[in-house]
């Protein structure tokens, strides 16, 4: 028996299952999390009970797929039982009914689905032993008891009885993660748990069992049968993980990187010379490693800023040099952002940190040229690249910053209030057009975008009247 504080909603779910007659479980990364004493943020039930059943029992849930979840969302449990939400009053939770699974003919979703017999059936199905653990109330006694509590309760202790047919607590202890049944079996039912296994690692700390690690490698071909949407899904939970160099060394050790990302496999043993200490493949896994930003997009960033490198390698009386490996670099990152499906606005913000990289400072740069910088990379991802820089600096044997680097982020901001676009500028297409008496046409934008040009290079001439009077000269002028 082991004793938990379960949120008031949960107990509540367990015991109107209960009351009805239906057995109920705690299942997946709840059940991980509570053994490791982390906060649970994902609460998923099981029971023999089949959808339409617990339909009636929750107002407001919902069952729109075909793998017998039902959604019960947090407010509207504390509204039907005038519960307390523990701040879970906008959370999901899944309910779902043990099944079975038959065939994986497409390596991603069973053919078949028919609902299971017993809990241990239902864990039998599942990927790795530490997510095929389930927790039941020890006794109808200890969950009456708790269900009481719990209406005046957030959280309250309850009893609890583990099932745990494939040992996973153990695993769990030994912070090791392992197929449930034959490895071989489990990957060609889903080839994605392939990565999920090293995302799992990477987020825990954990390592993966010989066997299982081995079933990754033998198996690894199978990706080819996983769309790009789920790939793109799973490495970026990879990247924003806890450990996301060590998740993209277990990706390229496994041979799954080759599958998705083969242009970085091209930086292994391309030598560097000058501060640099490491060839391009290690300084990229440990610039990542080093990247402060949490965001998974600029770690990727990080992690490809010297894709172009090994296009770009040139040696010359003993020097390697890696001319416009910047430009390369962005277009091999535009083209995997089109692989892995990213949106547009995360395809171009990869772009434009992998483009702009390689800014250097010195102290005799002007305002403009400083402001100049600001537009090319654009105000939203001036701090995501000073974390690039960061980890570029860390990954090559640096320190985290220098006085260099202080002194432009300082003036970065002294120049982050001054004019920056065309719109910012103190007349508009309007005023060009009534001055000039003319229409709607491109001589209105070449009127602004000269004027802009000119208060980039000096923001004291931003002022109406002044621009008023160079919209004449520039209509003369032509």
């Amino acid at each position: 028996m082991v004793k938990f504080s379960v949120p008031s909603l949960a107990i509540r779910i367990l015991s109107t299952l209960n009351n009805e007659g239906f057995q109920a479980y705690i299942v997946g990364g709840a059940v991980r999390d509570l053994f490791q004493q982390k906060a649970v943020y994902d609460w998923d039930f099981t029971t023999n009970a089949v959808p339409q059943q617990i339909l009636r029992l929750f107002r407001e849930s919902f069952y729109d797929n075909e793998f017998g979840t039902v959604r019960v969302a947090g407010k509207h449990l504390a509204i039907q039982f005038h519960m307390p939400t523990l701040g879970l009053k906008d959370f999901l939770f899944d309910i779902t009914t043990f099944r079975t699974e038959h065939g994986y003919s497409d390596r991603r979703r069973p053919d078949k689905v028919s609902w299971g017999k017993s809990i241990e059936e239902d864990l039998s199905r599942r990927d790795f032993t530490i997510n095929a653990m389930a927790l039941k109330a020890w006794s109808v006694e200890a969950l009456e008891a708790a269900d009481r509590l719990a209406r005046t309760k957030e959280a309250v202790s309850l009893s609890l009885r583990i099932i745990d047919p494939f040992s996973g607590r153990v695993d769990l202890s030994k912070k090791r993660i392992r197929a449930v049944g034959d490895p071989d079996w489990r990957f060609n039912e889903d080839a994605l748990r392939m990565m999920r296994a090293i995302r799992i690692g990477a987020e825990l700390a954990f390592r993966i069992e010989e066997k299982t690690f081995a079933a990754i490698q033998k198996n690894a071909n199978l990706m080819k049968y996983v769309s790009w949407e789920r790939i793109r899904d799973e490495f970026l939970k990879i990247l924003a993980s806890q450990y996301p160099a060590d998740g993209v060394l277990l990706l390229h050790s496994s041979l799954l990187l080759g599958y998705f990302l083969p242009e970085l496999s091209e930086s292994r043993d391309i030598p560097q010379t000058g501060h640099h200490i490491y060839d391009v493949w290690t300084h990229s896994i440990e610039s990542l490693r080093h990247c402060p930003s949490t965001d998974p997009i600029v770690r990727l960033a990080t992690l490809l800023h010297d894709l172009g490198k090994p296009r770009t390698s040139r040696e010359k009386d003993g020097k390697i040099t890696f001319y416009n490996h910047e430009v390369v670099g962005a277009r091999m990152v535009a083209k995997i952002a089109d692989r892995l499906r990213l949106s547009k606005k995360h395809k171009r913000k990869l772009i434009t940190l992998v483009r702009w990289h390689m800014f250097a400072y010195g102290p005799k740069m002007t305002d403009a040229a400083i402001r100049r910088f600001i537009r090319r990379v654009g105000v939203e991802n001036i701090n995501d690249m000073m974390l690039l820089r960061v980890g570029d600096r860390k990954g090559g044997g640096s320190k985290a910053t220098s006085w260099r680097l202080r002194e432009l982020q300082q003036r970065i901001g002294e120049q982050l209030y001054e004019p920056m676009m065309v719109k910012d500028l103190k007349v508009n297409g309007h005023d060009v057009m009534e001055v000039l008496g003319i229409k709607p046409g491109s001589k209105v934008g070449e009127v602004l975008n000269t004027l802009f040009e000119e208060v980039m290079e000096d923001t004291s001439k931003n002022e109406r009247e002044h621009l008023l009077g160079r919209i004449k000269e520039l209509g003369k002028s032509t």
